[in-house]
């Protein structure tokens, strides 16, 4: 079978669970390659191989003018549609010298970004290869100094590495709350619980940083366990700080609505403190608990659905009343732990996202 050279080029993505908008899909010698470090989608390839042995043109001409055609996958949960870039087959060899240096410039600034990344702590463990993965993932800004990286009440749809400069975390008010300097890691609070940006942070110097979308965001965590152990306890860690207050009021019981203080928020609090009681829920007519022994869940159950399921359903409750009050009976103490904390948040974030779309 006889395939045609071509680039095309992802221009619009709707909960597409793999690609983004902007990444190339490259047919080369009968060499189908996909964006660097993603999975492959049999789907989206089988659609590729259909096109590039097509014989109608991947584009067409009307009244002079060359008109883009646009391709569609859509044979999973989401959908993706993308058009012809460029010809590959090029006729001279200036113009092959030219992709070619393309090519190795835009492998150079990965490389270098990978040496930026190799640099912070929190990524040094990684190997070589998984870096410069990672670095592809990510997209490089320049925030100029007292330029706002993020702001209070933005969408939580990405995370941001401080790779050069300060910067200063600010109230209402403008009053710096705290500064942050190279190797720090914010927005993964947001993306995690999907909420809105709850803080704005301003560059105090000129800052470089890395910045990585939400998509992309849970297929690392999927990837590179540890960091995801990273971020569930850089998670946890601020979760108990800015919510010292309600901590210790988790001595003597707590009581709340849940469209003040996100019900994900609630457990990692429980969690981080290692607590154990039972916090109970109550959304109109249904009701709720979750058990927590030192922290661990050994027991949740929502309007009729108990076990991991029962946990999932409270995550995504976002109004409704809380208590939480100390203390189990013994019987309780010697339930099992239904799963690991960290692994069961996580997926039901992405269970929250799934249901969001």
């Amino acid at each position: 079978m006889q395939f045609r050279n071509g680039i095309f080029i992802i221009t619009e993505e709707d909960h597409c669970p793999l690609y983004n908008v902007r990444e190339e899909l490259e047919v080369n010698e009968g060499i189908l390659t996909l964006p660097v470090s993603k999975p492959t989608c049999l789907t989206l390839a089988k659609d590729l191989v259909e096109i590039a042995s097509a014989e109608s043109s991947f584009e067409r001409y009307s009244k002079g003018a060359t008109e883009k055609v646009k391709f569609e996958c859509g044979g999973c949960t989401g959908l993706i549609r993308f058009e012809y870039k460029k010809d590959k087959g090029f006729a001279t060899l200036q113009m092959k010298l030219l992709v070619a240096t393309e090519k190795r410039e835009k492998l150079r600034g990965i490389n270098r970004f990978a040496g930026l990344l190799r640099s912070i702590k929190t990524f040094s463990s990684l190997a070589d290869d998984d870096l410069l993965d990672l670095a592809s993932l990510l997209d490089l800004i320049d925030y100029p100094w007292q330029f706002p990286i993020t702001q209070k009440g933005d969408p939580g749809d990405r995370l941001f590495i401080l790779l050069s400069g300060r910067a200063e975390v600010l109230d209402d008010q403008g009053i710096i709350l705290a500064e942050m300097e190279k190797g720090e890691v914010f927005g993964e609070m947001s993306l995690l619980s999907g909420e809105r940006v709850t803080m704005t942070i301003m560059a105090a110097s000129p800052c470089q940083v890395a910045v990585m979308n939400q998509k992309d965001f849970r297929f690392i965590l999927n990837r590179f366990p540890s960091l995801q152990v990273f971020f569930y306890k850089l998670l946890v860690g601020r979760i108990a700080k800015i919510n010292e207050q309600r901590a210790e009021e988790l001595s003597s019981g707590m009581v709340g609505q849940l469209n003040d203080i996100a019900a994900v928020e609630l457990c990692q609090m429980v969690n981080s403190n290692q607590k154990t009681g039972r916090l109970h829920m109550e959304v109109g007519d249904k009701r709720g608990n979750i058990l927590f022994n030192e922290g661990e869940i050994v027991h949740a159950e929502f309007g009729g659905v108990s076990g991991r399921d029962g946990f999932y359903e409270i995550l995504t409750l976002d109004n409704g009343r809380f208590k939480f009050t100390q203390g189990l009976t013994p019987e309780e103490k010697q339930l099992d732990v239904i799963g690991g904390f960290m692994g069961m948040v996580m997926e039901g974030m992405k269970r929250l996202d799934d249901k969001r779309r």
